[in-house]
């Protein structure tokens, strides 16, 4: 037959005597390899290893941290990281313990019946997510996220809200959708390592002020003032008896614990590991032992100790080591200038005040767990050694560098503050719980906590409630404490205007393969952006794709009009 095939495609005596030669052996040595394919392709189960193996639905947490092997040093950095970043995506589903049958987010049961397939899921007061990753997408894992992916806070206290005046809503009536909840967007994480460790040392700052305040009080016996101020913002003052008590009337922008909470837009979290056990519970319904103890199925589905405190680390690490927001500069000459103008005119209309450019870390290690950790969620004194990461050289990168004395300089664009920011921001109709026991429960509802303005260019839409779609609407919303900027940049001139907004638009979350938080195409050591080289490449390819196509061609021709000659 390959001879046949051989004789009807080439004439083989203008090919010579080679070629019928060596088809026999080829013919051979196909031949066995047939037979080799043929004994392997077997599907008896001789040749088959039966491996017994789970099927059918299965968890997706298959593996669970402990904490003490974290502690006693068996868990490396990458495994945690690894770990987090699995359970940041992972989809929860009903054998892993989502959902919460027989509680609200607050781990309540008062009023609730069990609510199970397909009752067990409620977009209003939870669960409301399979995911973290499902609000934390954009531009990528770990960012912000879109309005379809805004939360209702506050509303995981009720049973079952379906706006009917029943049960589920705790029989309350005429309940709407801003008067049941605060409805919030997504923000980014990345560079929350450096947020929490800026936080910390604020809050040792003013508790020493205080502490300072009140030892100084009773040894004079006369009435102290002190100033509130750390890295450069101030936090109002404090007036201290001889008695040891406060007068905390003056605080501005912090709760009279004076611990400063960088998380959630009104500024009520003060740790990545209190962020995580609150939101895996209200959002997708998975209880972390360490808040609702070891041993105890609380929500009534079956499942307990559903994330171990090791779990929880694993997930603060991960969230801790997302990489810092940068700069991306304009490769067109025109727009760069702006930007840098528009820098410029940022700081001139006092756009600075609260958005700070740079807060100063005086130690850039980031431990876990926090010290200032609320009850429910690991503390200190739960742990043998707290966990150390050195977020200048380790995690993913790109890393922000340490001066001559070790500490770092921040670029956040915020003070960590909350600012009464006017009416046309005033727009929840009840107040934020705060997340620890106070006099004064709620948080006003004009007050925001400054934004960081690192990486918000990625992060569209803007604003506590995302309703703004393009940077221009969302300056011209603030109010209040931000009035004179906000009159500043209207009496801008239209160039002016978006010199301002192409500055921002330079506060970008960097793309995964960054190795700099400054990507500047004309700058020194730069080569031109990913998407011009990507657009070379792919240019460069269908070209030389066609001149091969066209070589291959033309070689034949030849070669074929050779052995015609011949």
């Amino acid at each position: 037959m390959l001879n046949f095939w051989l004789n009807q495609n080439f004439n083989t005596k203008i090919l010579g005597a080679n070629l019928v030669s060596i088809s026999g052996p080829l013919l051979f040595f196909l031949t066995v390899l047939l037979i080799l394919l043929c004994v392997n392709c077997s599907t008896s189960e001789d040749s088959v290893t039966l491996e017994k193996t789970a099927i059918g639905d299965q968890p997706t947490m298959l593996n669970h941290i402990s904490q003490t092997a974290i502690e006693n040093g068996d868990v490396p950095l990458s495994e945690l990281i690894e770990h987090g970043t699995l359970m940041f995506n992972v989809q929860f589903n009903t054998l892993d313990g989502a959902g919460r049958p027989e509680t609200t987010g607050v781990g309540q049961s008062p009023f609730r019946d069990a609510r199970t397939f397909p009752d067990n899921f409620n977009r209003i007061s939870g669960p409301d997510a399979n995911s973290c990753v499902a609000c934390h997408n954009v531009p990528r894992v770990g960012g912000g996220g879109d309005n379809v992916a805004n939360v209702f806070v506050d509303a995981e206290v009720f049973p079952f809200v379906n706006f009917d005046g029943g049960e589920g809503d705790m029989f309350k009536k005429d309940m709407t959708l801003k008067t049941v909840s605060v409805e919030r967007n997504s923000v980014g994480m990345f560079g929350a390592g450096f947020i929490e460790m800026l936080a910390r040392e604020m809050t040792f700052d003013l508790l020493e002020i205080r502490d300072n305040s009140i030892n100084l009080a009773r040894r004079t016996g006369s009435d102290v003032e002190a100033e509130l101020i750390t890295k450069g913002v101030h936090f109002g003052k404090i007036i201290a008896k001889p008695d040891g008590t406060l007068d905390n009337s003056f605080i501005e922008g912090i709760d009279d614990d004076l611990l400063v909470k960088p998380f959630q837009q009104k500024g009520v979290v003060v740790s990545l590991r209190e962020f995580a056990v609150k939101a895996t519970n209200n959002h997708h319904g998975m209880q972390a032992s360490e808040r609702f103890r070891d041993g105890i199925d609380a929500d009534g589905d079956g499942i307990s100790d559903e994330l171990t405190r090791g779990d929880i680390t694993a997930l603060v690490v991960f969230m801790a080591t997302l990489p810092v927001p940068g700069r991306v500069m304009p490769l067109n000459q025109y727009a760069r200038t702006a930007a840098q103008t528009g820098e410029s005119l940022f700081q001139e209309i006092g756009c600075t005040t609260c958005h700070k450019p740079y807060l100063t870390l005086n130690d850039p290690v980031f431990t876990e767990p926090n010290p200032f950790n609320p009850p429910g969620k690991l503390k200190l004194s739960d742990v043998s050694a707290p966990f150390a990461i050195d977020l200048t050289k380790e995690g993913p990168g790109p890393f922000l560098q340490k001066d001559e004395l070790g500490r770092v300089r921040v670029p956040v664009f915020t003070d960590l503050k909350r600012h009464d920011m006017g009416p046309l921001l005033d727009t929840d109709e009840v107040k934020q719980q705060r997340q620890i026991p106070s006099p004064v429960q709620g948080i006003d509802t004009e007050l925001w906590l400054t934004r960081k303005l690192w990486g918000v260019a990625s992060e569209a839409p803007f604003l506590h409630h995302g309703r703004a779609t393009l940077i221009s609407e969302a300056i011209l919303m603030h109010g209040g404490e931000a009035e004179p900027q906000r009159l500043a940049y209207e009496d801008l001139s239209e160039y002016e205007q978006d010199s301002v907004v192409e500055f921002i638009k330079t506060l970008q979350i960097l793309p995964e393969e960054s190795t700099t938080t400054l990507i500047d195409p004309l700058g020194p050591n730069q080569n031109i952006n990913k998407a011009s080289t990507v657009t070379l490449s792919v240019v460069g390819g269908v070209v030389g794709g066609f001149f091969l196509v066209v070589t291959v061609l033309v070689g034949l021709m030849a070669t074929r009009g050779s052995f015609k000659k011949i």
